[in-house]
């Protein structure tokens, strides 16, 4: 108890430069510090603190979706340091990335412009960055691009890392090994990235996004926020220093074969997508990623005061009975809406005549 006393002590006096957040959800689920997050539109998605699967001790945060992407929603952190900034996680998903784009996690970055995010996904059934503002990705979607990148596996815990760098580069790790596709350092397949942006992000949030109707549940645990490198074994460094592709195997089909469904919008998450247009985007095959890792020994330090793991927290609805109130994200009004139309916080907003919702 003195010893996560004294190192949450630190961790409060620490400059936010170099803020450092832990959370293995142990406690249960603080929803001040680790808050819903679904912008624009949020019908049928839930978080819930679920102690039917974990990578360590117990409890994690399980995300499910309905699809499409009112369907989205997210739960994260706000603690998040300047300059460079280091993520781990471990996560878990019951369904395989397909050729659909899709998101789990989302931050918001400024420097796209207000309301934009900096997005980690899939589509061609590998792992990659998106870009909101421009709907640029990391890799190039080519059949070269995606052979330089890794698919998740089903239903087996894995260890995600990243770090975006004060001077725009990024570095992306699975189970502690560089994927090759997803760095900008010497990367031939980042021509559509650029260097010419820097995210800044103000937040990390976990969760589900489909831009088709793509519809899967994920799990989160042992989350990690800093300005330094963790690793998954908590070392700080990678079992393995260099960069491999080790990419899945790839037939390179015809770029008018299979396409994949994005929001009209090319991914600009300000106004709600209503008719999809194609993307013509090339897909592939991937192999699965290869063997879970095993957890590590570790105990992690909880950020902030949590609620009790005894009164884990119901999935977040979308909307309040009638008369009822609403959460923050939920919908509150629209055309033939019967629910509830007051927030618990923040304002009822109207997104066009037929959805409304609550927002900080």
């Amino acid at each position: 108890m003195l010893f996560r006393q004294a190192a949450l002590l630190a961790t409060a006096i620490l400059p936010l430069s170099f803020a450092q957040v832990s959370e293995d959800f142990e406690g249960g689920w603080d929803e001040t510090a680790w808050p819903i997050y679904a912008p624009d539109c949020n019908q049928g998605g839930t978080v819930t603190l679920d102690s039917t699967t974990a990578h360590s001790g117990t409890n994690s945060m399980k995300v499910t979706s309905p699809g499409g992407y009112c369907g989205h929603i997210f739960f994260g952190t706000t603690s998040v340091p300047t300059g460079d900034v280091y993520v781990k996680v471990w996560l878990k998903a019951t369904t395989a990335l397909t050729a659909s784009h899709v998101s789990f996690i989302t931050m918001p970055d400024s420097s796209q412009g207000e309301g934009k995010h900096l997005r980690i996904g899939g589509q061609s059934e590998i792992l990659m960055y998106n870009r909101e503002s421009d709907d640029a990705t990391l890799p190039d979607l080519s059949p070269a691009g995606i052979a330089t990148s890794k698919a998740l596996a089903t239903d087996t815990w894995e260890c995600f890392e990243y770090h975006l760098g004060a001077d725009g580069s990024i570095e992306t790790w699975l189970n502690s090994e560089a994927i090759a596709g997803l760095t900008t350092a010497d990367n031939a397949n980042a021509g559509g990235w650029g260097t010419g942006n820097i995210p800044t992000i103000s937040a990390v949030y976990f969760g589900w996004e489909s831009y088709g109707g793509d519809v899967n549940t994920f799990w989160y645990d042992d989350i990690e926020v800093g300005s330094s490198r963790v690793g998954c074994d908590g070392s700080g460094s990678s079992t393995s220093s260099n960069l491999t592709s080790s990419a899945p195997a790839v037939t390179a089909p015809a770029t008018s074969g299979n396409t994949t469904s994005v929001p009209v919008t090319s991914g600009n998450a300000t106004s709600v997508p209503s008719v999809p247009v194609t993307s013509g985007n090339a897909t592939s095959v991937p192999a699965t990623s290869g063997a879970a890792s095993s957890a590590p020994g570790t105990t992690l330090i909880t950020s902030a005061a949590p609620t009790s793991a005894s009164s884990a927290p119901s999935a977040t609805t979308t909307g309040g009975g009638e008369g009822g109130t609403v959460p923050l994200y939920g919908q509150c009004g629209g055309k033939n809406w019967t629910g509830g139309t007051v927030c618990e916080s923040g304002t009822c907003v109207s997104n066009g005549e037929y959805y409304s919702q609550c927002l900080p």
